[in-house]
C-alpha cells in the first residue's frame, strides 16, 4: 500500500499520539534499537537532559528564510504491507520482510520521523531549529576499519592501489557480512530507503541506494547527494551502486574475519554493494561513495579531486584542493562567488561539476562574523553532528568537549547565490591548501607546472584534531593528492591525469598555507582567516600576477613580496619567528621530510617529478 501526502501529513497533524503510534510502528526508535544491537547505541535523545528542546511531533519548525530548494524536493513515499521491499526492489539484495519503508522523505517528514524517534535534540540555532545527533564514540572516520574486497581475476584486483588505506580482504568475509546485514533488516518493521545520485554531470554520474535504520541517517544523505527532482526517477530506479548501513550492528566475528575491530566498513566494487557496521558517524556514508568515484572516473579518463570549488562573475572557476579542516569549505563559502561544491568533484573533458548535493562542514569555533555563509546555514534542514547544546537548547560552536570535528551538513541551497547547476568550465586557477603545523610554509607562493605537480604528489599537510578518530592535535603528514584515504589507484595515476589538464587548459596553480606562523605549532599562531583571504582574493583578482616575487631559497617556488590587504611581514615566515637560526633548521627538516616521502614516487608515472621538490 502506498500512502499518499496528504494522508500522510494528515497522520503528522494528529500530535503526540501519532508521535507515540509512529516510533511504535517504525521500531526504528532508540529503545528498538538498543535491544536489536550487541552494544548500547549513543544517547541521541538525552544529550544533557535536554528534553525541553525536543519539539512535538506536530510542531512546525520556522520557514521564515527562502524555502524553494526544499519545497522542490517532493518525492517521498512510504510503502507499506507484505510486498513492500519487491516493490521498492530490495529483495534484489535478499531483504524481503520489512513491512514499511519510507523512501526519499521530504525533508518536513525527515525532521518529524526524528523528533518522534527520539534520534536527537532540536538546537535553537540562531537562523532556525536544527536537528542535532551525537554519534557515540565515532566522532569522525575510522580508516583503519574500511576494507575493499579483493576479487581475484577482475579489473579492481589488477589495478586498486593495494595498501593499508585500501586494505584488501576476501569475498568469503564480505558474503558473511552482507547475509548479516540482510538478516538485521530482515528482522524490522521499518526501513529508511534513499535514492538519488553522486555526481552532477549526467555523463559520469552513477545512482545511488542508501538503506538505513534511522531517519537522520536519511536526512545526512539526502543532504548530501544528489537528489531527484521528480517522483517518476524512482519508478524505474536502478542502482549502481548500494550502501546498507548497519550502525548498531557489530561485528563479533571480527578477529576470524581478519578485521581491526567490530566496526566494519566493507566495499565490494563487482558486486556493487557496501556494508557498514558498528560506526553511527554520518561521514562514513558518503566517504566509501568518494572512494569509488575515484575509482570509476580515473578508469574512463576523467580526475576526480578531493576539492571544493567555486566560479565567479566573469565564469573564472577556482579549485581549493586540501584534507578536512585545512579551509576547503570555509574558502570556497565566498560572498561574491558562487559555489559549486565544498568536498568532491571531477573534472572531465567539459569542465568541473560536483559529486554532491551539499555541504559537510566543520563548526569548530564557528561564527558569523568569520564564516558568515556556513553560520546562516545552519537552520531547518540542516543537520547538527556532535555539537555541544547549552542549557538554553543553543549550539555552542566553542565547547569541543565531545570532539573537534563537530559537524553541520545541509543541502547546498541553503548557501545564497549558489551555483545552480553544480558544474563550470576549466579551472582558471588550482589552490593547494595546506596546514603547515612547522610554520615554515609562506602563507602563499606560486608553482610552476611542475612544481604543482611534485605538490599535488605530496600533499602536505596536518591532520587536524578530531578528523579522525585518535587525532588529538595536528601532526605533520603527507596525503598524496591532498586526498590519500580516498584514492583508490596508485597516486601518479591521478597525477598524470591533472598533468594533462594543466597542459591542455593552462590553469595556474598556488600553494596557500592555513597553518601556523611564527613558529610552529604550540608556539605559533595558527594564520588568521582574514590573512588566508586576504591572498586568496589576490589570487582570484589577478593581482598576486603583478606583485614583486622573491624564489624561496629551499623549496624554489615564487613567493610574494607584498599583497594588498596584508602585512608583507607575514609573507616570509622567517621574519615572523623570534629566532631565525630555529626558523632554517625548521626549514631544513621540513625538506628533508618532503624528499623523503618523495622517493616512493621516484620513477613512476609517466614523469619523475623529483626535480621540482626542495633542495636540501
Amino acid at each position: 500500500m502506498l500512502i499518499t501526502q496528504s494522508a500522510r501529513l494528515f497522520l503528522l497533524a494528529s500530535g503526540k499520539q501519532a508521535a507515540k503510534m509512529a516510533v511504535a510502528r517504525t521500531g526504528c526508535g532508540v529503545a528498538q534499537l538498543a535491544a536489536a544491537s550487541s552494544r548500547t547505541p549513543p544517547s541521541l535523545g538525552t544529550q544533557h537532559h535536554q528534553t525541553k528542546t525536543t519539539l512535538s511531533f506536530s510542531t512546525a519548525p520556522d520557514l521564515s528564510y527562502d524555502t524553494s530548494g526544499r519545497d522542490a524536493y517532493q518525492v517521498s513515499r512510504t510503502i507499506t504491507g507484505a510486498d513492500a521491499c519487491t516493490k521498492t526492489k530490495l529483495d534484489a539484495l535478499g531483504i524481503n520482510d520489512v513491512k514499511t519503508i519510507y523512501h526519499n522523505l521530504s525533508y518536513q517528514e525527515l525532521f518529524d520521523h526524528e523528533v518522534a524517534n527520539n534520534e536527537g535534540v532540536v538546537a535553537k540555532a540562531e537562523y532556525g531549529d536544527t536537528f542535532t545527533v551525537d554519534t557515540g564514540k565515532y566522532t569522525g572516520r575510522s580508516p583503519k576499519d574500511r576494507w575493499i574486497v579483493l576479487n581475484p581475476g577482475t579489473e579492481t584486483a589488477e589495478h586498486l592501489d593495494w595498501n593499508d588505506i585500501n586494505q584488501p580482504t576476501n569475498p568469503q568475509v564480505f558474503d558473511d557480512l552482507l547475509l548479516r546485514a540482510v538478516q538485521h533488516f530482515n528482522t524490522r518493521e521499518s526501513a529508511y530507503v534513499f535514492d538519488g545520485y553522486i555526481g552532477a554531470s549526467r555523463e559520469a554520474r552513477k545512482n545511488v541506494r542508501f538503506v538505513h535504520e534511522m531517519a537522520w541517517q536519511q536526512h545526512f544523505v539526502t543532504n548530501m547527494f544528489i537528489r531527484p527532482q521528480a517522483s517518476s526517477e524512482l519508478d524505474e530506479f536502478e542502482p549502481d551502486f548500494t550502501v546498507i548501513n548497519c550502525c548498531s550492528q557489530v561485528d563479533e566475528d571480527w578477529k576470524k574475519h581478519g578485521l581491526n575491530s567490530e566496526t566494519a566498513v566493507v566495499i565490494n566494487v563487482e558486486k556493487k554493494v557496501a556494508v557498514i557496521f558498528g560506526t553511527w558517524y554520518g561521514g562514513e556514508n558518503k566517504k566509501g561513495l568518494f572512494s569509488l568515484m575515484n575509482y570509476w572516473l580515473a578508469m574512463d579518463g576523467h580526475l576526480p579531486m578531493h576539492c571544493s570549488a567555486n566560479v565567479g562573475k566573469k565564469d573564472d572557476v577556482c579549485l581549493f584542493f586540501g584534507l578536512s579542516g585545512t579551509g576547503k569549505t570555509t574558502l570556497s563559502a565566498d560572498p561574491h562567488r558562487a559555489l559549486i561544491g565544498d568536498d568532491e568533484h571531477g573534472w572531465d573533458d567539459n569542465g568541473v561539476f560536483n559529486f554532491e548535493g551539499g555541504c559537510y562542514a566543520k563548526t569548530i569555533n564557528l561564527t558569523e562574523k568569520t564564516e558568515p555563509d556556513i553560520y546562516r546555514a545552519i537552520h531547518t534542514d540542516a543537520l547538527l553532528e556532535n555539537v555541544k547544546i547549552k542549557e538554553d537548547g543553543t549550539p555552542d560552536y566553542f565547547d569541543t568537549s565531545k570532539t573537534e570535528n563537530g559537524r553541520v551538513s545541509y543541502p547546498i541551497f541553503h548557501i545564497p547565490g549558489y551555483h545552480k547547476p553544480q558544474m563550470a568550465g576549466h579551472p582558471n586557477n588550482i589552490i593547494f591548501l595546506s596546514c603547515d603545523a612547522f610554520g615554515v610554509l609562506p602563507p602563499v607562493a606560486r608553482l610552476s607546472t611542475g612544481q604543482a605537480m611534485y605538490h599535488f604528489l605530496s600533499g602536505y599537510t596536518a591532520k587536524v584534531a578530531g578528523t579522525e578518530r585518535g587525532i588529538k592535535e595536528p601532526s605533520a603528514t603527507f596525503s598524496t593528492c591532498f586526498g590519500a584515504a580516498f584514492m583508490t589507484l596508485h597516486p601518479t595515476r591521478y597525477a598524470d591525469l591533472l598533468q594533462h589538464k594543466l597542459d591542455k587548459y593552462g590553469s595556474h596553480a598556488f600553494l596557500v598555507n592555513s597553518g601556523w606562523s611564527g613558529g610552529a605549532y604550540g608556539v605559533g599562531e595558527r594564520m588568521s582567516i582574514k590573512t588566508t583571504r586576504a591572498c586568496i582574493d589576490a589570487i582570484l583578482n589577478g593581482e598576486i600576477h603583478n606583485a614583486p616575487m622573491r624564489k624561496d631559497e629551499i623549496f624554489g617556488f615564487d613567493v610574494p613580496l607584498e599583497l594588498p590587504n596584508m602585512d608583507s611581514k607575514l609573507l616570509d615566515p622567517k621574519t615572523t619567528w623570534p629566532d631565525h637560526d630555529a626558523f632554517d633548521a625548521q626549514a631544513k627538516k621540513l625538506a628533508e621530510m618532503y624528499t623523503k616521502n618523495f622517493k616512493k614516487y621516484e620513477g613512476k608515472g609517466s614523469m619523475d617529478y623529483t626535480q621540482y621538490g626542495p633542495k636540501v
